[in-house]
């Protein structure tokens, strides 16, 4: 049996809940018996069932003596649903396979003992640094109160964003574009300025059939209230779930045309630049966000990465140059020396059409 292929197959069914599962973590699991797949799961979405659920639930009675693969520590508690470490030994399994341990204080190496005390052989640590990549906003949300944030860019070879006139439509082609909406599909809450909301009028919501089942949180970072009563994310807010951040301080009847249409207003401190960003992102991850995926302006890009709040880098190249009087994507920092640039490393990139995705993480020293 190659215990290295079934996690790689739990993985990928794990990957099929990002954006899907928060407050959860999205988990994958495979249940093998004599060389054969008997049962294959998901988290679903909201968070439940769980994986090892779905997959036992697949398996039925072939479950028992079998290894079941999954790529987070089995929930050893009581939440919204019993612990499936109780699942997996009343099926009967016989070994237990685990990419890694689960961060959440409530689990944490008491579902692995569960496990062994009832007889279960349990062995983790495989495939490990893919299931901690996976799960990356999980573990940060858990560990340091933040959802792991992915900052969107679409510039020109040489960083535009908009011509000075302000059109942006289209800067990369239909391939990046579909590219654009999967990301927004693999995260569970969408950011913007209200630049971009001035600029764009955007919608925010995924336009990929079957993409998204769980509609991403769509959150405007607006401390002066410069958002139109009138604007899409506004228009649609009962339909698809919208949150306005914005500075105290403002009067009952400055915020009632957007409360009024279904939009959730939410207080953030006020910084030198508008809104505190750190504290929005804490905010969002007491309600359970995970991954949020920033995609503008160049006000918000700046902001995060002056604060050091970008964990992934996704910068979409189109093959074109605007010249100085476009639009940059990020505002002034400011850096007077570079060694104060933020910086990172490229992980991974590939042609969209005749575009360029690159993505980066920050760079460790």
């Amino acid at each position: 049996m190659d215990d290295a292929a079934q996690m790689r197959t739990a993985l990928a069914l794990a990957r099929r809940g990002l954006g899907n599962t928060w407050p959860n973590p999205s988990v994958g699991c495979v249940i093998v018996r004599d060389g054969r797949v008997v049962g294959r799961g998901w988290t679903q979405p909201g968070g439940r069932p769980h994986a090892e659920t779905e997959a036992l639930r697949r398996a039925g009675e072939a479950a028992r003596g079998a290894t079941a693969y999954v790529t987070l520590e089995p929930c050893s508690h009581f939440g919204r649903t019993p612990p499936c470490c109780n699942a997996l030994i009343a099926a009967g399994v016989a070994r237990v396979v685990v990419a890694m341990r689960d961060p959440d204080p409530r689990v944490d190496g008491r579902g692995f003992a569960r496990l062994r005390e009832a007889g279960i052989a349990v062995e983790e640590g495989l495939l490990e640094a893919e299931a901690r990549a996976l799960n990356a906003g999980f573990a940060r949300r858990i560990r340091e109160g933040l959802p792991l944030v992915t900052l969107k860019l679409a510039t020109t070879l040489d960083g535009r964003i908009a011509t000075a006139t302000g059109e942006s439509r289209w800067i990369t082609g239909p391939a990046a574009r579909r590219e654009a909406h999967a990301m927004r599909a693999r995260h569970d809450a969408i950011l913007v300025g209200s630049g971009t909301v001035l600029a764009d009028d955007p919608d925010l919501t995924c336009r990929l059939a079957g993409a998204a089942l769980t509609p991403a949180l769509r959150v405007i970072a607006d401390a002066r209230l410069r958002t139109p009563p009138g604007a899409r994310l506004v228009r649609t807010a009962r339909d698809h779930p919208t949150l306005l951040a914005t500075v105290p301080g403002h009067p009952p009847a400055a915020l009632a045309p957007y409360q009024d249409a279904g939009v959730e207003v939410a207080k953030v401190a006020r910084g030198d630049e508008g809104l505190q960003l750190r504290p929005l992102l804490s905010a969002l991850a007491q309600r359970g966000v995970t991954r949020v995926l920033a995609e503008g302006g160049a006000g918000i890009a700046a902001a995060l990465l002056r604060e050091g709040l970008v964990d992934r880098l996704a910068w979409f190249h189109a093959p074109a140059v605007m010249g100085g009087d476009g639009m940059p994507a990020a505002y002034p920092l400011p850096v007077e020396v570079l060694a104060t640039m933020p910086k990172f490393r490229r992980v991974a990139a590939r042609p969209l059409g005749d575009d360029w995705l690159t993505e980066f993480e920050p760079a460790r020293e």
